[in-house]
């Protein structure tokens, strides 16, 4: 703890997120705790479709490498790291994180926060899914996870058993902060009011960059400068739960009360209530007051009791993806890519018998992202991307050999084919009575 203050970082606001800021954070941010934030819903269903391939895997691909790069920096600075890179797997990371730092000679404490795999739980139970509105049973894909969103107590658990580095799988986003402030404070478990106000400062810093202007930037409008160097946040946070929100100096971004703004209702319904394991938070009375260059000091927030009830994040097995891509450039260039994908089309659904209703075209660059409502009549340059999802590899495979047999069987002049296959996963929710999800906490040595 420094001085009055603990002092969060966020290390990460997604699985495929920088490295280097962390390090940054790490070798001068002065941290008492570095927070990782790499685990989506779609991130953690695709880990359990790769951990049944390989059972050893499940985690995120990018743990070793974070961990290798902060782990000399935060034991020499005495910064504790938590991170939600379990995702499928959280033992198996738990162990690779204990070998991480056994290699590098910096011994820790490895915690791993389970229990919220409830996949057995759901198909016991069989509740309502959401995005159905019908039992979980009357879905026709195959159900391969089931991940309830845990709340802080087990990261406080671990912390107070000296954690040094703590793994966890599916938890809500602002838990993995809120957790180390309950442990540093001996915030009661039922003070709704300090655990809204400490649910604000994670939900500000859980997207890392987007808070110092990643998400913000759009130019002429909202200058954001040097972002190839974008610098990710830290936070002074106080036992009444108000912060300030910094940036380490020499780094690229910014952080005003725009940014702040605009973090605050990323993916908030209802800012009186934000639904989390630990409390409703009410974020209507949050004020941001600019203290200073990249300095912005965050209050008001507040809560209400929790939920009875966790959210279920479910994953089902979605088919497979195939995809083609080709550009057409010069005078007819959309009138080329529309004859393309009509080749294509019809030779998916005549030669290879691929279900026309599952086949996707898009025309990038004539309107694409505005699904039909806007295009443009002549565009200079257009990529053709065609699309399917289908039961079986092979049959994902031909979508791109098709489209890149247009090289040579017409129309004229395209180029630049790429192709991908992948399998897929469908994403769903549901809830469940949270005296059916049990947390533990496990520890290991390194």
């Amino acid at each position: 703890m420094r001085g009055t203050t603990v002092r969060l970082g966020a290390g990460a606001g997604f699985a495929g997120d920088r490295i280097d800021p962390a390090v940054d954070l790490a070798r001068r941010g002065g941290l008492d705790f570095l927070i990782f934030e790499c685990l989506g819903e779609r991130t953690v269903a695709a880990a359990h479709a790769r951990r049944l391939s390989d059972p050893s895997t499940g985690y995120d691909p990018l743990l070793a490498a974070r961990l290798r790069a902060v782990l000399p920096h935060t034991h020499r600075g005495g910064t504790r790291v938590v991170t939600n890179s379990g995702a499928a797997n959280p033992e198996a990371a738990g162990e690779l994180a204990a070998r991480v730092a056994a290699e590098l000679g910096v011994p820790s404490r490895i915690a791993v926060v389970g229990g919220d795999d409830v996949l057995d739980i759901v198909r016991r139970v069989d509740p309502v899914v959401w995005e159905t509105d019908a039992p979980l049973s009357a879905c026709p894909e195959e159900l391969i996870s089931a991940n309830a969103y845990l709340g802080a107590a087990p990261v406080v658990e671990a912390l107070e058993q000296g954690a040094d580095v703590i793994v966890t799988g599916r938890l809500a986003d602002p838990a993995l902060f809120l957790g180390p402030l309950v442990h540093t404070y001996g915030w009661d478990a039922d003070d709704w009011e300090l655990l809204g106000a400490g649910t604000a400062v994670g939900h500000l810093l859980e997207c890392a960059g987007q808070l110092t202007g990643g998400y913000f930037a759009d130019p002429g409008t909202k200058p954001v400068p040097d972002l190839a160097r974008l610098g990710f946040p830290f936070a002074d946070v106080a036992a009444d739960g108000t912060a300030e929100l910094r940036k380490l100096a020499d780094t690229g971004g910014r952080l005003d009360t725009r940014t702040c703004a605009e973090q605050l209702l990323y993916e908030v319904d209802d800012p009186t209530a934000y639904l989390t394991p630990d409390v409703v938070a009410d974020f209507s009375e949050v004020t941001f007051t600019g203290t200073g260059e990249n300095r912005v000091r965050v209050s008001g927030a507040s809560g209400r009791p929790r939920p009875d009830q966790l959210k279920v994040s479910l994953g089902f097995r979605g088919g497979w993806l195939g995809e083609g891509q080709i550009s057409y450039a010069g005078p007819r260039a959309l009138d080329r890519a529309r004859l393309a994908a009509d080749v294509v089309r019809e030779r998916l659904v005549r030669v290879h018998g691929v279900d026309e209703s599952a086949i996707r075209v898009e025309y990038i660059g004539a309107g694409a992202a505005f699904r039909g409502l806007v295009v443009d009549p002549q565009p200079f340059e257009v990529r053709l991307r065609v699309s399917a999802r289908v039961p079986e590899p092979d049959q994902a495979e031909v979508i791109g050999w098709e489209v890149e047999s247009l090289y040579t069987n017409g129309p004229a002049a395209g180029g630049g084919v790429t192709r991908t296959t992948r399998e897929t996963v469908v994403v769903r929710s549901c809830l469940l009575p949270r005296r059916l999800v049990t947390p533990f906490v496990h520890l290991l040595e390194a």
